[in-house]
């Protein structure tokens, strides 16, 4: 009997964790990887000062791991992983409805610790949890479901299997997609990481702001193309895999451009 309730209690710690996190941490530490191969020389001596010779990718998923504890010292930056907005037609809308929103989320924490980062008058350990969050914030900026709907959280409530197994919209987007491509961390940055200088400060262009609102539009698209109760396989892998790399690039680039500006 002792053995049945140890093997539900597992079960029930292993949902909540593939529930609660984001990305998996294949997915943030291609995001990090990528930000490291595009560092400045300034920005490497900065980041040597902060976290010595460890890489981004040390750090990717340290604010996941860190909803384990139970102390309750860091409980109120779970909010901070995401922003909910309904559908906006144009960044100006956008922009106004995230600016109005009061609690602490994605969006307001990026700029907290991009701020305290670039502070002269930061301790250097302020500084390092600071970088620590915002390696993994800004690889969840471009995971679409962190910018999507309050009533759904996300897609969390929207139930679906992937190849048998069940799932949710949300966590497909976080782990089960990346981790169906069968990359390690490294092998998926080097796939990924090949375009031109010129493409990019492209894709680099912009603003927080222009970036949520492009993982919003990208969410608009994932839930037009996502149907509750569903079961999907290659189809749906086929469908989104482009997206999947395109974000993943994404993020991955223009964190490095924020860590380029402020260090």
């Amino acid at each position: 009997m002792k053995k049945i309730i140890s093997n539900l209690l597992l079960i029930v710690f292993l949902l909540s964790f593939n529930f609660a996190y984001s990305w998996g941490t294949t997915g943030h530490r291609v995001i990090a990887e990528i930000a490291q191969n595009h560092l400045s020389g300034k920005a490497k001596r900065h980041l040597k000062k902060i976290i010595g010779q460890e890489k981004l990718a040390y750090w990717a998923n340290w604010p996941d791991f860190i909803k384990a504890d139970t102390t309750g010292v860091w409980k109120q930056s779970e909010q901070w992983h995401y922003i909910n907005s309904e559908p906006k037609t144009n960044i100006q809308t956008f922009t106004e409805s995230i600016n109005s929103q009061q609690a602490p989320n994605i969006y307001t924490q990026i700029k907290i610790f991009s701020a305290q980062i670039k502070d002269k008058n930061t301790s250097l350990k302020d500084k390092e949890i600071a970088l620590r969050f915002l390696i993994h914030l800004m690889g969840d900026a471009a995971q679409p479901l962190h910018v999507g709907r309050a009533e759904d959280l996300g897609g969390n409530k929207i139930k679906l299997k992937f190849f048998g197994e069940n799932t949710n919209l949300h966590s497909l987007w976080d782990t089960k997609l990346v981790d169906f491509q069968k990359y390690s961390y490294k092998e998926f940055a080097g796939v990924l990481d090949v375009k031109s200088k010129k493409e990019v400060k492209q894709i680099q262009y912009g603003t927080l702001e222009d970036w949520l609102y492009d993982s919003q539009k990208q969410a608009n698209s994932i839930y037009s193309n996502s149907v509750a109760d569903a079961s999907y396989s290659y189809d749906y892998n086929y469908k989104f895999e482009s997206l999947l790399e395109r974000q993943l690039l994404y993020g991955g680039l223009r964190l490095a451009k924020i860590l380029n500006e402020i260090l």
